[in-house]
């Protein structure tokens, strides 16, 4: 029996695409014959069960209740936990994955535990970094350089940016490039997930009338993101090999 594999996706600040890394992972796994659910944190309404209904559900991270939801049901046989974390609660959810022991069994080898640290481009997201790393011991961390929304990461200072990464010798960095914004905002449009609109499919899996153009966007960006997926050889964290092969199903 694989063990089981949580993936929580958070930053400390909003607006730097968490929820975008988020799908592009849901979708990865997907096409990957990996079996997944999510949560999505953004409670109430939610954000990631706009694309996702029928394996997300939405919860609050800082309820006793909504946690047991979550890591008492590891053993479902679903091999793959993704969490879309709250905007400014990652740390806060790292400290209560500590207090429940969490952190400890995936120290001891007893859940294989994944974290997408999606960063800003501020100085106060290298500071998070610092922070974030303390509950990393056992964990495989991911820093993601998100350039969804045209964000530039400390080109102005280099120097800066070396100190910050290189003190966190275990982590991985990963970089998410732009999509095409017309195509992204279709996307957001058309409320499924970036595999269906390429596929050219609706919301209850019916034809739709998405542009060849906007999805060939999709198509060139998602292969993109998902060769750094492969890079990093996520696939076999679930105890898979990738089978992706350029965006499509």
């Amino acid at each position: 029996m694989v063990k089981p594999v949580v993936i929580v996706v958070g930053a400390d600040k909003g607006g730097v695409g968490k929820t975008t890394v988020s799908r592009t992972l849901l979708d990865y796994f997907s096409v990957n014959n990996v079996q997944i659910r999510a949560f999505d944190t953004e409670s109430p309404r939610g954000t990631l069960k706009r694309f996702y209904p029928g394996i997300t559900e939405i919860v609050d991270m800082t309820a006793t209740a909504d946690q047991m939801k979550i890591f008492d049901t590891l053993n479902s046989g679903l091999s793959v936990t993704v969490i879309d974390a709250r905007a400014g609660l990652l740390s806060s959810a790292l400290a209560s994955l500590r207090n429940i022991g969490f952190l400890d069994s995936a120290r001891s080898g007893q859940i294989t535990f994944a974290v997408f640290h999606i960063l800003g481009s501020s100085i106060a997201s290298l500071d998070e970094i610092e922070e974030t790393a303390t509950f990393m011991t056992g964990a495989k961390y991911y820093l993601v350089k998100n350039f969804i929304n045209d964000t530039q990461f400390f080109q102005w200072d280099q120097a800066t940016y070396n100190s910050y990464f290189h003190r966190i010798k275990h982590a991985t960095e990963l970089t998410i490039p732009k999509l095409n914004e017309m195509a992204y905002e279709q996307v957001e449009v058309a409320s499924v997930p970036f595999i269906d609109f390429v596929a050219n499919k609706g919301r209850n899996d019916e034809p739709a009338n998405n542009s060849f153009v906007l999805r060939g966007y999709v198509r060139h960006w998602l292969a993109n993101v998902w060769s750094e997926f492969d890079r990093i050889n996520l696939t076999e964290l679930a105890g898979a090999k990738s089978a992706t092969r350029a965006g499509e199903k």
